[in-house]
């Protein structure tokens, strides 16, 4: 009796937790579809022709006679290859210095014993909690007095520094036991060649991590590119479609916008569809001890 009942109730827990996994499964679809149907739109949009996009008194989701004229109108009505070559020079130089400044912090953090170490490194850690706005002004001022307006210098500066990078970094340098340093140490390593030797290979997940999310912010920066740059020649994607978008040619050809945004877009896409394992990997290493 006793095991036809627990038969019995095994038979509906195993029953209850298939229905719970087809409700979740469904619900992710679901969100999943709410979340990718923008981008679908987005890339749609930039298949159809100007006239058939203007003439859809109902939207439709299939392009009947899709062509690729809107792509070319965004590169040749709009210097839209100028924004992208900026932006990859900006995020090129941007990230580069930034991974300079992050791995150098994090070592003298994490393995260089100096007075008031502790208290300095909670004071940079304060500094996550002024707001991003403040910091704004500040570095809109100083840039301002420097006379670095539209200049690729007074785009980098403000960005080559970030203490929750280095935060990242340092917690993932302290995983390093200790008996590889001092074993270097008496072999007569020195402390940037142990640094380039064992600890960059060893945290290498997280530094690939930091990198592209460096990258994906430099790429998305628009606040400050929109603030302390009114020359279009240095205009980043991010801005530079914000003016196109504020031009006619943006206001009217809305196909040729969504192709530009598509441009724009379908980099960062890639990237991150690539290192999506090397990003998580990073970040659960970041988040761990031991």
């Amino acid at each position: 009796m006793n095991n036809g009942s627990e038969y019995i109730k095994k038979k509906h827990g195993k029953a209850g937790g298939i229905v719970l996994k087809v409700f979740v499964y469904l619900m992710l679809t679901v969100w999943a579809l709410i979340v990718l149907f923008p981008f679908y739109w987005m890339v749609l949009s930039s298949f159809k022709s100007y006239s058939a996009y203007s003439s859809e008194f109902t939207p439709k989701f299939i392009a009947e006679n899709p062509t690729l004229q809107n792509y070319k109108d965004a590169f040749t009505e709009v210097p839209l290859g100028g924004y992208f070559i900026n932006t990859v020079i900006f995020t090129l130089i941007t990230t580069f210095l930034m991974l300079a400044v992050t791995i150098f912090a994090a070592y003298a953090f994490a393995r260089i014993d100096f007075k008031g170490k502790n208290l300095v490194f909670s004071l940079f850690l304060a500094l996550m909690m002024i707001p991003n706005e403040l910091v704004i002004i500040t570095n809109f001022v100083t840039i301002t007095d420097l006379g670095l307006r539209n200049t690729f210098s007074g785009l980098i500066l403000p960005s080559v520094a970030s203490v929750f990078y280095i935060y990242l970094l340092k917690e993932n340098f302290e995983q390093i036991p200790d008996e590889l340093y001092r074993a270097a140490k008496v072999d007569g390593t020195s402390d940037l060649k142990y640094l380039f030797k064992v600890m960059i290979p060893i945290c290498k997940p997280t530094i690939v991590t930091i990198v592209i999310l460096k990258v994906i912010e430099c790429w998305n920066s628009y606040v400050w590119p929109r603030l302390i740059t009114d020359d279009e020649a240095y205009f980043l994607v991010s801005n530079g479609i914000q003016a196109i978008r504020e031009s006619g040619f943006g206001r009217e050809n809305v196909p040729a916008m969504m192709a530009a945004v598509v441009v724009i877009s379908v980099p960062l896409i890639v990237l991150f569809l690539i290192f999506r394992n090397k990003i998580m990997e990073g970040v659960s290493r970041g988040g761990t001890k031991g």
